[in-house]
Protein backbone atom coordinates (compact mmCIF):
# COMPACT_ATOMS: atom_id res chain seq x y z
CA UNK A 1 0.00 0.00 0.00
CA UNK A 2 1.59 3.44 -0.72
CA UNK A 3 2.05 5.73 1.62
CA UNK A 4 -0.33 8.32 0.51
CA UNK A 5 -3.39 5.62 0.41
CA UNK A 6 -2.43 4.60 4.24
CA UNK A 7 -2.21 8.28 5.43
CA UNK A 8 -5.75 8.79 3.47
CA UNK A 9 -7.34 5.93 5.60
CA UNK A 10 -5.89 7.03 8.75
CA UNK A 11 -7.49 10.52 7.92
CA UNK A 12 -10.43 9.35 7.37
CA UNK A 13 -10.88 6.99 10.18
CA UNK A 14 -10.22 9.97 12.18
CA UNK A 15 -12.81 12.29 10.77
CA UNK A 16 -15.39 9.11 10.68
CA UNK A 17 -15.75 8.76 7.21
CA UNK A 18 -16.82 5.76 5.30
CA UNK A 19 -14.21 4.76 2.41
CA UNK A 20 -13.57 2.08 0.23
CA UNK A 21 -10.40 0.94 -0.56
CA UNK A 22 -10.08 -0.40 -4.47
CA UNK A 23 -7.04 -2.27 -5.60
CA UNK A 24 -6.79 -3.40 -9.65
CA UNK A 25 -5.68 -6.74 -9.28
CA UNK A 26 -3.94 -6.72 -12.79
CA UNK A 27 -1.54 -3.96 -11.46
CA UNK A 28 -2.02 -3.33 -7.77
CA UNK A 29 -3.30 0.48 -8.33
CA UNK A 30 -5.24 1.31 -5.64
CA UNK A 31 -7.98 4.04 -5.03
CA UNK A 32 -9.93 5.40 -2.12
CA UNK A 33 -13.65 5.40 -3.30
CA UNK A 34 -16.45 7.99 -1.37
CA UNK A 35 -19.42 6.63 -3.31
CA UNK A 36 -21.78 7.83 -0.01
CA UNK A 37 -20.51 11.06 -0.93
CA UNK A 38 -20.54 11.90 -4.91
CA UNK A 39 -23.89 11.83 -7.19
CA UNK A 40 -21.54 10.11 -9.96
CA UNK A 41 -22.97 6.02 -9.14
CA UNK A 42 -20.81 4.30 -11.86
CA UNK A 43 -20.82 0.72 -11.54
CA UNK A 44 -17.15 0.70 -9.31
CA UNK A 45 -19.11 3.18 -7.34
CA UNK A 46 -22.65 1.14 -7.45
CA UNK A 47 -20.21 -1.86 -6.01
CA UNK A 48 -18.17 0.27 -3.42
CA UNK A 49 -21.80 1.66 -1.73
CA UNK A 50 -23.22 -2.40 -1.54
CA UNK A 51 -20.06 -3.59 0.48
CA UNK A 52 -20.48 -0.10 2.84
CA UNK A 53 -23.76 -1.08 3.50
CA UNK A 54 -22.98 -5.08 3.77
CA UNK A 55 -19.62 -4.55 5.86
CA UNK A 56 -18.08 -7.25 3.46
CA UNK A 57 -15.11 -6.67 0.77
CA UNK A 58 -15.85 -8.05 -2.83
CA UNK A 59 -14.23 -8.44 -6.09
CA UNK A 60 -15.80 -6.39 -8.85
CA UNK A 61 -15.31 -6.81 -12.51
CA UNK A 62 -15.49 -3.46 -14.14
CA UNK A 63 -15.03 -2.21 -17.68
CA UNK A 64 -10.60 -1.21 -16.47
CA UNK A 65 -10.23 -4.72 -15.03
CA UNK A 66 -11.26 -7.19 -11.94
CA UNK A 67 -10.36 -4.63 -8.33
CA UNK A 68 -10.79 -5.66 -4.40
CA UNK A 69 -13.14 -3.71 -3.07
CA UNK A 70 -12.53 -3.20 0.88
CA UNK A 71 -14.37 -1.37 3.26
CA UNK A 72 -13.55 1.15 6.30
CA UNK A 73 -16.42 2.15 7.70
CA UNK A 74 -16.65 3.88 10.73
CA UNK A 75 -17.70 1.96 13.88
CA UNK A 76 -21.26 2.01 15.19
CA UNK A 77 -22.98 3.49 17.97
CA UNK A 78 -25.92 3.00 20.23
CA UNK A 79 -26.79 6.43 21.76
CA UNK A 80 -29.69 4.71 24.55
CA UNK A 81 -31.55 7.52 26.18
CA UNK A 82 -32.87 6.41 29.57
CA UNK A 83 -31.12 4.32 31.93
CA UNK A 84 -34.21 2.31 32.73
CA UNK A 85 -34.75 -1.44 32.93
CA UNK A 86 -34.64 -2.35 29.11
CA UNK A 87 -31.20 0.03 28.66
CA UNK A 88 -29.20 -2.84 30.71
CA UNK A 89 -29.85 -5.35 28.43
CA UNK A 90 -29.91 -3.25 25.04
CA UNK A 91 -26.69 -2.16 26.01
CA UNK A 92 -25.11 -5.31 26.55
CA UNK A 93 -27.11 -6.75 23.08
CA UNK A 94 -25.37 -3.60 21.51
CA UNK A 95 -22.05 -4.03 22.40
CA UNK A 96 -22.17 -8.10 21.67
CA UNK A 97 -22.81 -6.49 18.12
CA UNK A 98 -20.14 -4.69 17.99
CA UNK A 99 -21.50 -1.21 18.58
CA UNK A 100 -19.56 1.90 20.83
CA UNK A 101 -22.69 2.07 22.89
CA UNK A 102 -23.62 5.32 25.27
CA UNK A 103 -25.88 5.96 27.99
CA UNK A 104 -27.48 9.33 28.50
CA UNK A 105 -29.58 9.86 31.55
CA UNK A 106 -29.12 13.25 33.78
CA UNK A 107 -30.79 10.98 36.77
CA UNK A 108 -27.36 9.97 38.42
CA UNK A 109 -29.56 6.92 40.51
CA UNK A 110 -29.91 5.46 37.22
CA UNK A 111 -27.19 6.07 35.36
CA UNK A 112 -24.60 4.05 37.64
CA UNK A 113 -21.25 1.92 37.14
CA UNK A 114 -22.71 -0.88 38.93
CA UNK A 115 -25.71 -1.05 36.69
CA UNK A 116 -23.56 -0.12 33.19
CA UNK A 117 -20.73 -1.82 33.69
CA UNK A 118 -17.85 -0.95 30.80
CA UNK A 119 -20.20 1.08 29.30
CA UNK A 120 -19.90 5.38 28.38
CA UNK A 121 -22.48 6.93 30.79
CA UNK A 122 -23.37 10.44 30.16
CA UNK A 123 -25.14 12.44 32.96
CA UNK A 124 -25.75 15.23 30.80
CA UNK A 125 -29.27 16.53 29.06
CA UNK A 126 -30.12 14.46 26.50
CA UNK A 127 -29.67 17.69 24.29
CA UNK A 128 -26.74 18.90 25.35
CA UNK A 129 -25.38 15.22 25.41
CA UNK A 130 -26.55 14.59 21.49
CA UNK A 131 -24.36 17.83 20.42
CA UNK A 132 -21.10 16.09 22.07
CA UNK A 133 -22.16 12.89 20.56
CA UNK A 134 -22.92 14.40 16.77
CA UNK A 135 -24.92 11.41 15.69
CA UNK A 136 -23.99 10.33 12.30
CA UNK A 137 -24.93 7.78 9.51
CA UNK A 138 -23.74 4.61 11.47
CA UNK A 139 -25.18 5.81 14.90
CA UNK A 140 -28.65 3.83 16.17
CA UNK A 141 -30.73 6.26 18.81
CA UNK A 142 -33.21 5.06 21.21
CA UNK A 143 -35.51 6.60 23.58
CA UNK A 144 -36.58 4.97 26.89
CA UNK A 145 -37.95 7.03 29.42
CA UNK A 146 -41.30 8.10 28.53
CA UNK A 147 -40.66 11.23 29.96
CA UNK A 148 -40.93 14.25 27.10
CA UNK A 149 -38.54 15.78 28.72
CA UNK A 150 -35.87 13.66 28.40
CA UNK A 151 -36.98 11.85 25.55
CA UNK A 152 -38.28 14.85 23.09
CA UNK A 153 -34.71 16.49 22.96
CA UNK A 154 -33.32 13.53 22.25
CA UNK A 155 -35.75 12.77 19.19
CA UNK A 156 -35.08 16.37 18.09
CA UNK A 157 -31.46 16.01 17.77
CA UNK A 158 -31.66 12.29 16.09
CA UNK A 159 -34.54 13.82 13.59
CA UNK A 160 -31.69 16.59 12.56
CA UNK A 161 -28.84 13.89 12.22
CA UNK A 162 -28.45 11.51 9.45
CA UNK A 163 -28.25 8.08 11.87
CA UNK A 164 -29.10 5.19 10.35
CA UNK A 165 -32.12 4.32 13.19
CA UNK A 166 -34.15 6.41 15.85
CA UNK A 167 -36.49 4.32 18.22
CA UNK A 168 -38.69 5.53 21.10
CA UNK A 169 -40.24 3.20 23.75
CA UNK A 170 -44.09 3.65 24.27
CA UNK A 171 -47.67 2.62 23.74
CA UNK A 172 -48.86 3.95 20.42
CA UNK A 173 -50.81 6.60 22.74
CA UNK A 174 -47.64 7.77 23.69
CA UNK A 175 -46.38 7.74 20.05
CA UNK A 176 -49.26 9.99 18.89
CA UNK A 177 -48.57 12.06 21.84
CA UNK A 178 -44.95 12.34 21.08
CA UNK A 179 -45.70 12.81 16.91
CA UNK A 180 -48.06 15.64 18.05
CA UNK A 181 -45.25 17.27 19.89
CA UNK A 182 -42.72 17.06 17.52
CA UNK A 183 -45.59 18.24 14.77
CA UNK A 184 -45.62 21.28 16.75
CA UNK A 185 -41.93 21.38 16.75
CA UNK A 186 -41.49 21.88 13.21
CA UNK A 187 -41.19 18.73 12.00
CA UNK A 188 -42.86 17.17 8.69
CA UNK A 189 -44.74 13.80 8.65
CA UNK A 190 -42.20 13.00 6.35
CA UNK A 191 -39.52 13.20 8.60
CA UNK A 192 -41.42 11.86 11.25
CA UNK A 193 -41.57 8.68 10.02
CA UNK A 194 -37.82 8.31 10.83
CA UNK A 195 -39.33 7.13 14.15
CA UNK A 196 -39.82 3.60 15.14
CA UNK A 197 -42.59 3.34 17.59
CA UNK A 198 -43.20 1.76 19.49
CA UNK A 199 -39.63 0.68 18.94
CA UNK A 200 -38.53 -2.90 17.85
CA UNK A 201 -40.48 -6.33 15.94
CA UNK A 202 -43.46 -7.19 16.96
CA UNK A 203 -42.60 -10.43 18.29
CA UNK A 204 -44.58 -10.30 21.67
CA UNK A 205 -42.19 -9.40 23.82
CA UNK A 206 -42.83 -9.24 27.27
CA UNK A 207 -39.72 -8.98 29.68
CA UNK A 208 -36.85 -5.94 29.84
CA UNK A 209 -34.41 -8.68 27.87
CA UNK A 210 -36.84 -9.59 25.28
CA UNK A 211 -38.02 -5.65 24.53
CA UNK A 212 -34.23 -4.52 24.05
CA UNK A 213 -34.04 -8.15 21.98
CA UNK A 214 -36.75 -6.96 19.66
CA UNK A 215 -35.17 -3.35 19.04
CA UNK A 216 -31.51 -4.46 18.93
CA UNK A 217 -33.37 -7.13 16.00
CA UNK A 218 -35.58 -3.70 14.23
CA UNK A 219 -31.81 -1.91 14.78
CA UNK A 220 -30.12 -4.93 12.54
CA UNK A 221 -33.27 -4.59 10.30
CA UNK A 222 -32.51 -0.71 9.43
CA UNK A 223 -28.92 -1.29 9.17
CA UNK A 224 -28.68 -4.19 6.82
CA UNK A 225 -32.08 -3.81 4.38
Amino acid sequence: MKREILEQLVRDRAAKRAVVLATRLSDGIEKCLYPDETSDKDALLQAASEVLSTDKARLFQAGDGEWFLNGFNPPLRLIIVGAVHIAQPLARFGTLAGYDVSVIDPRTAFATPDRFPDIRLLTDWPDEAMAALQPDTRTAIVTLTHDPKLDDPALIAALRSPCFYIGALGSRKTHAARLARLTAAGFSADELTRIHGPAGLAIGARSPAEIALSIMAQMTESLRT
